[in-house]
C-alpha cells in the first residue's frame, strides 16, 4: 500500500496529524530541557508517569487520556519535588537523584501494571501498550486531546520564549531582574509532564524521552541561534513523528514509537555527519585544510632556508 492511498484513510490522517504535532511540541520543549542540561529529566518524568497512569486507571477503571493526564501530572510533580528534595538535603548530585527517582517510580509502575493485568478486569486490555506505545490503538477522542495539548504546549513555549531563553542561559541574572525562576522551572517541568503524557500512548514511556531530546540535539548542530534551534527541533520532531506513523502503516504494522525514535536518530546521525561547522565531515575538511596550509608553510620555510644556505 502506497502513501497516497494511506492518506485517503481518515483514521490514518488523524493519527498522522496527532503524531506530527506531538513531535513538533516535543522538539520545541526538549530544546529548553537540553540547554538546561536536564536531558535525563524527560526520561525520569516519562518513567514517573507510569505509576500515575496505573493509579488513575485503578481509581476510575476507564482508559481516559484526561484521567491519565491528571494521574501522570501528579506523579510527575511528586517526582520533580522528590528530585529537588534529594539534591537540596544531601550531597547527592542531580544526575544520581534522577536515576534514583526514575528507578523507584518505574519499579512501582511495573508492579502496579502487573497487578492490573492479573486482576482479571475486562477493561485493562492494552494498558501495557503504554510501555512502548501503539498509535493504532488511539481513538478519535485521544487524537483530539493530543492535538489540543500539543498546540497548547507550542503556544506556551512561544509566549514564554524570552523567559525560558534567559532562564536557560543565565538563571542568576533572570532571578536578579525579577523573573520568578523557581516558578518557571517547575512550570517547565509541568509542560514536560504534559508532553510525556500525550506521547506515551503513541511512543511509550520507555521511548518518550528520545522524542524530547534527540530532535533538539540534532538541531543544535545546525545553528547557534535559540529561535532557529527551537524551530529546527520542532521540524525534526514533526518529521520523525510523521515518518514513524507512515512507516508503521506500510511495514506490516510495526510499532509507531520505535520507528519514530529511529527516524529521529537517523536525523541526528545526518546532522552529526553533515552539519556545517559542527558536523564530523566539516571538521574533517577544516583539519585537512589546516594540515595542507601547515605543509605549504613548512615547505616554503625549508625552501627559504635552503636558498639562504646556498647564498
Amino acid at each position: 500500500m502506497n502513501i497516497a492511498s494511506l492518506l485517503t484513510d481518515p483514521n490514518i490522517r488523524w493519527i498522522l496529524l496527532g503524531s506530527l504535532l506531538l513531535g513538533l511540541s516535543s522538539g520545541v520543549l526538549g530544546t529548553f530541557a537540553y540547554l538546561r542540561k536536564q536531558s535525563l529529566m524527560g526520561d525520569a518524568l516519562a518513567h514517573a508517569a507510569l505509576p500515575g497512569v496505573c493509579i488513575a486507571f485503578m481509581l476510575t477503571n476507564t482508559k481516559s487520556l484526561w484521567f491519565f493526564l491528571i494521574g501522570a501530572a501528579i506523579a510527575g510533580i511528586i517526582a520533580t519535588f522528590g528530585i529537588g528534595f534529594i539534591t537540596r538535603n544531601s550531597r547527592i548530585k542531580q544526575d544520581t537523584a534522577l536515576a534514583i527517582v526514575l528507578s523507584v517510580f518505574f519499579g512501582i509502575g511495573i508492579m502496579l501494571l502487573t497487578h492490573i493485568q492479573q486482576s482479571g478486569s475486562g477493561n485493562q486490555a492494552g494498558l501495557d501498550k503504554f510501555l512502548f506505545g501503539q498509535a493504532a490503538a488511539m481513538v478519535s477522542a485521544d487524537v483530539y486531546t493530543m492535538m489540543g495539548l500539543a498546540v497548547f504546549l507550542i503556544l506556551v513555549c512561544s509566549l514564554l520564549f524570552k523567559e525560558f531563553k534567559l532562564m536557560s542561559f543565565d538563571a542568576g541574572f533572570a532571578k536578579m531582574i525579577g523573573y520568578p525562576v523557581a516558578f518557571l522551572e517547575q512550570f517547565l517541568m509541568f509542560l514536560i509532564v504534559i508532553a510525556v503524557v500525550i506521547g506515551i500512548q503513541a511512543v511509550g514511556v520507555v521511548l518518550m524521552a528520545s522524542m524530547l531530546i534527540t530532535p533538539a540535539v540534532a538541531a543544535r548542530y545546525w545553528t547557534d541561534r535559540l529561535g532557529l534551534m527551537a524551530a529546527l527541533a520542532g521540524i525534526f520532531g514533526a518529521v520523525s513523528g510523521s515518518a514513524g506513523t507512515l512507516l508503521s502503516t506500510t511495514a506490516n504494522n510495526l510499532p509507531t514509537g520505535p520507528l519514530a525514535v529511529l527516524a529521529a536518530t537517523a536525523i541526528f546521525v545526518v546532522s552529526l555527519m553533515f552539519a556545517p561547522r559542527r558536523g564530523i565531515l566539516a571538521k574533517l575538511i577544516v583539519r585537512l585544510q589546516v594540515r595542507r596550509t601547515v605543509r605549504k608553510e613548512s615547505g616554503a620555510r625549508v625552501s627559504a632556508v635552503k636558498e639562504g644556505a646556498s647564498l
